[in-house]
């Protein structure tokens, strides 16, 4: 009995070391914008207003300092979208990620059209679940994909489903540039990533965003991958079809 007493007052603990620590991000976050926004709108009035006043490379460090600035907003709307999908609330209904992912690749594909792209998809793929928070977390996965096979000629990307253990398993899949299955604890970790943003862009928060969503759902995320060979991510949820 003091052993059950002990573990609930564990969990209790935690659960509010969680809460207390998402409702900091969310404060510290949402008080940063202000002065960045402010960083970058005076730096583009000095870019524009004060152009010819500029030394040589003038212009092209404003241009550094505002990359940065933007950037840096990017992380913030990222930490911010991290805190409240631990605090929104679940609406369970029936989805088609196929539907879903459909929709993401086709806005992909009006943005960057000159990319060569398929998607396989099987005709459907009915789950259990939030639709927002899967097209999210669908959204992110699929985005990944795309940006991780920009530099293949003809890049593939896979949605569907498995069994594993008697147990129905999710996945995406792309024949992109892969990482080393040595770095892969660090996927799902905020703010980490296993490329530069000079080879691809990112926050490095997409990932962490999925998996706070997929656990939410009852499942598990994980991912296998060789460098240059593409990546495969696997969830499972707690409810399906």
């Amino acid at each position: 009995m003091n052993a059950e007493a002990a573990l609930l007052r564990a969990h209790t603990a935690i659960e509010t070391a969680n809460r207390e620590l998402e409702t900091f991000s969310y404060s510290v976050a949402h008080d940063l914008r202000a002065p960045l926004r402010s960083i970058d709108g005076f730096s583009l009035a000095l870019l524009e207003d004060c152009a010819e006043a500029l030394p040589q490379d003038g212009a092209k460090f404003l241009g550094y300092i505002r990359d940065s600035a933007q950037h840096m907003a990017r992380l913030i709307d990222d930490l911010l979208s991290l805190s409240r999908i631990g605090k929104s609330e679940i609406h369970l209904k029936q989805v088609d990620l196929v539907i879903i992912a459909r929709r993401i690749f086709a806005r992909f594909q009006r943005d960057q059209p000159h990319r060569s792209v398929e998607l396989a998809t099987p005709l459907n793929l009915v789950v259990v679940g939030d639709s927002r928070l899967l097209e999210l977390a669908v959204e992110n996965l699929l985005s990944n994909a795309w940006k991780f096979s920009k530099n293949r000629e003809r890049a593939n990307i896979e949605i569907g489903q498995t069994l594993q253990d008697d147990r129905t398993v999710y996945f995406i899949r792309d024949n992109g540039a892969g990482f080393d299955m040595a770095y892969a604890e660090k996927l799902f970790a905020a703010f980490q990533r296993l490329h530069s943003v000079g080879e691809f862009e990112g926050t490095g928060v997409g990932l962490a965003n999925v998996e706070r969503i997929i656990h939410r759902h009852g499942g598990r995320i994980w991912a296998e991958s060789k460098v240059n060979f593409g990546a495969t991510f696997y969830f499972t949820l707690g409810v399906s079809k």
